[in-house]
């Protein structure tokens, strides 16, 4: 195999000799090579508007409440025996009410009885109130516009 000359390029010159089947030659030609990037490009804009709606409101609220009757009622009479403090008859509370008095004999005399009814009053309370709403109002804006935003 003859030895590869080069000229004054340094560019290599082959010979008819140097291309055998057995001895193959590659010679470079040209390559491309591919460059790849990226470039961002506004296509428009969004505003974002939000809005508060204040609404009144009327509200029914049920209230209960207890009353209380306190009747006295007077005996004044003498008792063999101490009845019981308290006791219940229906919807009344009694209250036995006793004193000791001297006398030749211990007696007790029932002065008085309280007689306790209770009652449930049920009334409706109207309240005002102001209720708040959020709404967001999205806008899209158009490239020629948003550049003079």
């Amino acid at each position: 195999m003859n030895q590869n000359q080069t000229n004054e390029n340094n560019q290599q010159i082959f010979s008819a000799d140097d291309l055998t089947d057995n001895n193959p030659v590659t010679i470079p030609v040209i390559e491309e090579r591919l460059s790849i990037g990226k470039e961002k490009i506004e296509t428009g804009k969004v505003v974002f508007t939000k809005k508060v709606h204040s609404e009144p409101v009327t509200v029914d609220i049920p209230i209960v409440e207890d009353e209380v009757d306190v009747e006295r009622i007077s005996i004044n009479r003498f008792v063999e025996s101490t009845p019981e403090a308290i006791r219940q008859e229906g919807d009344k509370t009694i209250i036995s009410v006793l004193k000791e008095v001297l006398v030749v004999e211990k007696k007790l005399v029932l002065v008085e009885e309280l007689h306790i009814t209770k009652r449930q009053k049920n009334t409706t309370e109207h309240k005002e109130e102001t209720l708040k709403k959020e709404e967001i109002i999205v806008n899209r804006l158009n490239p020629d516009q948003s550049s003079n935003q």
